[in-house]
């Protein structure tokens, strides 16, 4: 009997007891509704805070259920001013930047020396180059067997070169060494000496204008012998460019039969971009390396010419070596490297730079897991790093990896803030 009263009193209160809960239940349920429906101001996405909505729902990214923002709230904020206002900050959990692969790198001071390689072309210095000419007309007896492209050394001969006219101007120079010997031999006085002499070196003019070697007005000087035609003879050590001497050939005064280049010291032209130009300066030494060749050639810029190439937007600057052994030989393509020496800039790894097409943006670090578009402006680049003028300061923290999905977000903040400020 005992036991089923228990039973008849515990069953009635238990009932009771979980009415009264759930009628506590809904009546804080309806408190906490009545509560934001007053109070709310709008409702954000609890992963992307800076998507806004004015009524309740899901979050288009994650599915998950909006929260509201209400009145006096930490984060509450105008939403028709937000509309108006920069993005905010964009934020990543160290979960969310490993998932993503955002690694930060810290913005320092780098040494802006750094080597630019550029192609270069062989050419012959136009100060060792020679035209062999005829200064009178005649006829080409015999030609060495050189031909174009042949190495030649300083007096080797070249060809044999006849014509009525040379007997005279050497005629004349004959008749002034006489006339230099009597007045030296006679005693006579310094003003006749040197009046012969003048008569000389004008006779020696003479007779190299016509193509007549010095190693034959020497033989002629030596010999006092007319000499039956003019030996035409290497200028210079070096390769012949060009050869335009037949035997039998007959030619006017002033026809080029040879061109020699001395190909001992060689130029070297170069197209660089203006920046490198400025930096560059007369006397700075570079290195030359001719593609397949081990060994590399030793330069220095003689200078930076005005000439300027509008196909390219380039300057052309200028350099000499010396070339033993002709290992840069004219029209060869020679890769030269260019050291550009500088001050320290302040720098970002070249990842780092998000290009939008207007600006150049960096991801600025400001306090763990929140990142800062920054609008940048950018100077030289060497190797991997970038000068940075404008923007950041060494010690800031960018972002390195990952940048394109941080762009991403920003451009989602901004499309977001435009369709708010259009409500």
């Amino acid at each position: 009997m005992k036991t089923i009263t228990f039973k008849v009193v515990l069953v009635p209160a238990a009932a009771a007891m979980l009415a009264g809960g759930a009628w506590l239940n809904q009546l804080a349920t309806a408190r906490a509704e009545t509560r934001d429906v007053r109070r709310a101001l709008y409702y954000v996405d609890p992963m992307h805070p800076s998507y806004t909505s004015p009524r309740p729902g899901t979050a288009p990214d994650c599915g998950m259920a909006l929260e509201p923002v209400y009145a006096g709230a930490p984060q509450a904020r105008d939403v028709a001013a937000a509309a108006g206002a920069a993005p905010a900050a964009i934020e990543a959990t160290p979960d969310q930047q490993r998932l993503i692969g955002v690694q930060v790198a810290e913005v320092g001071h780098t040494s802006a020396a750094y080597t630019q390689r550029v192609f270069g072309r062989v050419v012959a210095d136009e100060t060792r180059a020679y035209q062999i000419n005829v200064g009178v007309a005649g006829y080409v007896r015999e030609v060495s067997p050189v031909t174009t492209g042949s190495g030649v050394v300083k007096g080797q001969p070249l060809a044999v070169f006849s014509s009525p006219d040379v007997r005279q101007p050497v005629q004349s120079y004959l008749v002034a060494l006489d006339v230099v010997d009597r007045a030296e031999k006679q005693g006579g006085s310094a003003s006749q000496i040197n009046l012969a002499q003048a008569a000389v070196t004008q006779a020696i003019d003479r007779l190299r204008t016509i193509g007549m070697s010095s190693g034959q007005i020497e033989e002629i000087r030596r010999t006092r012998v007319v000499p039956p035609a003019i030996e035409i003879a290497a200028p210079a050590t070096g390769i012949i460019t060009a050869r335009h001497a037949t035997p039998g050939q007959q030619v006017e005064s002033g026809t080029e039969l040879f061109r020699v280049a001395d190909l001992r010291t060689v130029w070297i032209q170069a197209d660089v971009f203006g920046l490198e130009a400025d930096t560059l300066r007369a006397g700075v030494d570079v290195a030359v390396r001719v593609p397949g060749r081990p060994r590399a050639a030793h330069a220095r810029v003689t200078d930076v010419l005005p000439q300027f190439d509008a196909a390219t937007q380039s300057l052309r600057i200028r350099l000499q070596a010396d070339n033993p052994g002709y290992l840069l030989r004219p029209d060869m393509f020679v890769d030269v490297e260019l050291p550009m020496p500088a001050s320290a800039v302040t720098s970002v790894p070249h990842d780092a730079l998000v290009q939008t097409g207007l600006e150049t943006l960096v991801f600025v670090e400001i306090e763990s897991g929140r990142f800062e578009a920054r609008r940048v402006e950018t100077g030289r680049r060497f190797a991997d790093q970038v000068e940075v003028v404008t923007g950041v300061d060494a010690g800031e923290r960018v972002a390195v990896s990952g940048t394109f999905l941080l762009d991403s977000e920003r451009r989602m903040q901004m499309n977001r803030a435009a369709a708010g400020g259009a409500r």
